[in-house]
């Protein structure tokens, strides 16, 4: 089917968008409550397993920053068809694999969908009316959320009823006709960011990224005192700093630090740091919680794979319905007033369960709550970043910061586990209950910091360029624009 002489309804767009997002968003977290089940199946340990999702971790968060921003050069339709098709071969690969190596390599490559959510940031931008981009943007990014909740309650009775390699079958198949509708209905992206890609910037991004992530991932596997984690922690240093080095100096510059240091976008990104602790520690843990026998441990629900994912249906539900009023919500008082109420909610559920978690309805508000929070947060914070960044840069802002919160994410979980597993032993192989008490006092503080930081968010203010959000695109039949990314102070 050829394309289509005119230009798409951008609602046509903004539907294919949310289908390719959401097919990713399910990958992220269809595996979590299942890895005793996955662990079992594959005849592997427990720290091998882990790797389905560090090794996803690792590649997205060296790949998102890197894509969005070849996508801003090179036409962000082309590069999202591109992130799609090697998403869906990732998954292919996972749903045909009977080993944990495989499987690990085909996480690897499902990693690079982590560009998908950036990419569809800048296509709304560049192809929405400006009134409509907030909301846009708002839904998507709780879609990405949305989709991770889903997955944990979808993946139990996917197992039950299926087989595990259905965790990878029906996420590829969503991703197939996503890919095909991309390339037939999402348009090409009218702005451009001239210039080379800086291809030695890209090297060195990875090699901090997947350092750092490394260290807090393995830190509890390998002890946090040992000298391989002490020598990765130093090395993302050393290659975080030559790296800022390297693309301050850079004429074409992979992201650009001038950008990074607008107030709005570091303390945005800042936010999104914490509120990735928040989200990734919860879906990893509450599950656990509730799946942990209560006659073996003396707490916990002994919950199912699927009863347990009955316990984040209010999260997901939560989730959903204020991420769709974010928009709205964001257009009548600001998106940072927004942000500040999302952060402000979510401590309220992490007080709830520190101070008790032993009855069901204390996990349900709980879960609810936290949804709410999250809803508004992750879209306030993205239409902040949107907000504050010229259209050509849209990409590569947006992709750092969904890529802080996967690290932030990496982070949280690291450190909950280190929390919980202090008082694992041969003989009680399962946590203390004071370990989660611990833990969501950890969160609550995270919490806490999230809302400080973004009560620190400046008020939105119109570029310096001149150009205001939500560009509109070139009309069909016009040669695609080429604009230099603005000096930004």
């Amino acid at each position: 089917m050829p394309r289509t002489s005119n230009r798409p309804h951008y609602n046509l767009t903004f539907a294919v968008l949310l289908l390719g997002v959401g097919a990713f968003s399910l990958l992220q977290s269809l595996v979590v409550p299942v890895l005793p089940t996955l662990m079992e199946r594959l005849h592997t340990s427990q720290d091998t397993v882990t790797w389905l999702m560090t090794g996803y971790l690792l590649s997205a968060s060296v790949a998102t920053p890197i894509l969005g921003r070849i996508g801003d050069k090179t036409g962000k339709e082309r590069m999202l068809v591109v992130t799609l098709v090697a998403l869906a071969a990732g998954s292919a690969m996972a749903g045909a694999s009977h080993s944990i190596g495989l499987m690990i390599v085909a996480r690897v490559i499902q990693g690079l969908g982590g560009a998908v959510v950036p990419l569809a940031f800048g296509i709304i931008r560049d192809e929405f009316p400006a009134e409509k981009v907030r909301g846009a943007v708002g839904v998507t990014a709780a879609l990405t959320a949305v989709g991770g909740g889903l997955g944990l309650i979808l993946a139990g009775p996917i197992v039950d009823h299926l087989d595990y390699h259905w965790l990878f079958w029906a996420p590829m198949i969503l991703i197939c006709v996503a890919a095909i509708a991309t390339h037939l209905f999402v348009p090409e992206s009218p702005v451009r960011t001239p210039g080379r890609i800086s291809w030695g910037a890209a090297l060195l991004l990875s090699v901090w990224l997947v350092a750092l992530l490394l260290a807090v991932s393995q830190g509890q596997s390998w002890g946090w005192g040992s000298l391989r984690i002490m020598g990765l922690f130093a090395a993302a240093v050393v290659f975080a700093a030559y790296w800022i080095v390297v693309e301050l100096r850079s004429d074409a510059p992979l992201i650009d630090m001038r950008m990074m240091r607008i107030p709005a976008v570091w303390t945005a990104n800042l936010v999104a740091l914490l509120f990735g602790v928040g989200l990734y520690t919860t879906m990893t843990f509450l599950p656990q919680l509730v799946q942990t026998p209560e006659h073996l441990a003396g707490y916990g629900f002994s919950a199912s794979v699927t009863r347990s994912g009955i316990y984040m249906l209010p999260m997901t539900a939560g989730m959903f319905v204020l991420g769709v009023l974010a928009g709205p919500l964001a257009a009548r008082f600001g998106s940072k007033r927004v942000l500040i109420a999302g952060s402000l909610v979510t401590i309220a559920p992490f007080v709830m369960l520190a101070a008790g978690h032993d009855r069901a309805w204390e996990i349900y508000t709980a879960s609810a709550l936290v949804g709410v929070g999250l809803g508004l947060a992750f879209s306030a914070m993205s239409a902040i970043v949107v907000e504050a960044v010229p259209p050509a840069q849209t990409g590569a802002a947006s992709g750092m910061n969904a890529n802080i919160r996967t690290i932030g994410g990496a982070i949280g979980s690291a450190v909950a586990a280190s929390i919980l597993s202090s008082g694992v032993t041969a003989t009680h192989p399962f946590p203390h209950d004071s370990g989660y008490t611990s833990t969501f006092w950890f969160l609550t503080g995270s919490a806490v910091l999230a809302a400080a930081a973004a009560l620190a968010i400046p008020a939105a203010r119109q570029h310096r360029s001149g150009h205001s959000v939500g560009t509109p695109p070139a009309r069909h039949g016009e040669p695609v624009t080429e604009r230099k990314d603005a000096t930004l102070g």
